[in-house]
Formats: C-alpha cells, sequence, structure tokens
C-alpha cells in the first residue's frame, strides 16, 4: 500500500472516529504499514480534521523523513505493535470514555467478556459464549517501558484485537481499515455494554 492510500484512509478514518466522541482534545493516534515502512499521525491534531501535513512518515525500521511535523510520543508503541502482530497493517488509538474507564475499574490485567452476541464483531471471535480478553497495561509516561511491557505479554499470551491502557485509552489493530474500524466499533459498542452492566449489578457479580 502507498503512504498517500493510507493517509486517505487514516483521515476518513479520523472523521468518523471524532463524530463518536472517541478522540476529544487532539487525543489519540492512527498508523498504517506501508510499502515503505509506515505513516502515522503527528502530535496535536483534530483527529477529525486530519491531512497530509498532519502524517509524519517512517522506514520500516521507524526512522522519520524529513517534517517539520512533531512525532506522537505514542509512535513507539504501534511500532511495537506491528513488530508484535505482523499480520496487521492499522493501528487505531482512542480515548473513549467508555474505554478509559473500563480500564480503570477493571483491576485485572485483562477485561474479559462474554455473553455478548457483538462479540462475533472481532476477527475469530465465532460465538457469545468465547471469551473475548483485551489485556490491559498500566499507564506509563515512558513508552519504551510501557511496549517491553506489552512486547513481554505477548510473548505468554499473544495479543489479537488489541490492548487498554489504563486510565488512557485503547489501542485496536487489524489488516484491513474496514478490519480495523469494524472491530474498534465492535469493542467500543461492548465497553459501552459491559459500563451499564456494571452500574446494574456491580463489579462482584
Amino acid at each position: 500500500m502507498h503512504n498517500n492510500t493510507a493517509i486517505s484512509e487514516l483521515i476518513e478514518a479520523g472523521k468518523w472516529i471524532s463524530q463518536r466522541g472517541w478522540v476529544p482534545a487532539t487525543g489519540g493516534n492512527f498508523s498504517a504499514r506501508t510499502n515503505s515502512g509506515f505513516v502515522v499521525t503527528a502530535s496535536g491534531f483534530d483527529k477529525g480534521q486530519l491531512g497530509s501535513h498532519t502524517f509524519i512518515e517512517l522506514d520500516h525500521v521507524g526512522n522519520r523523513s524529513a517534517s517539520a511535523a512533531k512525532p506522537s510520543a505514542e509512535t513507539e508503541l504501534h511500532l511495537c505493535m506491528y513488530k508484535l502482530i505482523p499480520a496487521a497493517n492499522y493501528v487505531l488509538h482512542t480515548h473513549s470514555v467508555a474505554a478509559t474507564v473500563l480500564s480503570r475499574v477493571i483491576k485485572g490485567h485483562s477485561l474479559d467478556l462474554d455473553g455478548y452476541e457483538m462479540q462475533k464483531s472481532l476477527t475469530g471471535i465465532t460465538s457469545h459464549l468465547d471469551t473475548l480478553s483485551i489485556p490491559i497495561f498500566d499507564n506509563d509516561q515512558d513508552i519504551d517501558r510501557l511496549s517491553l511491557l506489552v512486547s513481554d505479554h505477548h510473548l505468554h499470551m499473544p495479543i489479537e484485537h488489541g490492548v487498554l491502557i489504563r486510565g488512557h485509552g485503547l489501542y485496536v489493530v487489524g489488516r484491513t481499515i474496514s478490519e480495523v474500524r469494524r472491530q474498534l466499533e465492535g469493542l467500543e459498542f461492548l465497553f459501552a455494554c459491559e459500563i451499564e452492566r456494571l452500574k446494574l449489578v456491580g463489579l462482584e457479580s
């Protein structure tokens, strides 16, 4: 995939994600794997109003091309996800209320969901009886250290759909732009349902 194609797809995804309120206050960042390496959103831009100037191009090892834009501090975590999941061609990082709150409310190392038909919107999940597990990592301003934690987890329990960063947000991966958007939308629906369930029955149920 050429850089311009990836950028166009991420611009459209940014408009869609922004309209749903999942990337407030210039939060979040998006990336894609391309023929020449990667493209990733630069820091400080409204994700609903992205343009070609709001992206940084990286080579296959993560070295950036000349650009006046400031790279996101979380670029390294995007590159980590691509290294761990070779089939992933897109990473969407969002800051929705549901993902942020659940990542703080759940004290364990993963958010485990079952019983929801919408779980089947996630690749590889074929039944509401399956358990969908999304790893949760404590937030860390040291992205290199956080990336090492994610990598270590993946060695023991492979990451399939994405990860939650506690009090921060969600990273979702996908092979195609349609898959990553579907998985993001499915997860956001599931997170919203789980919050409503917990309001009714409490954390101990």
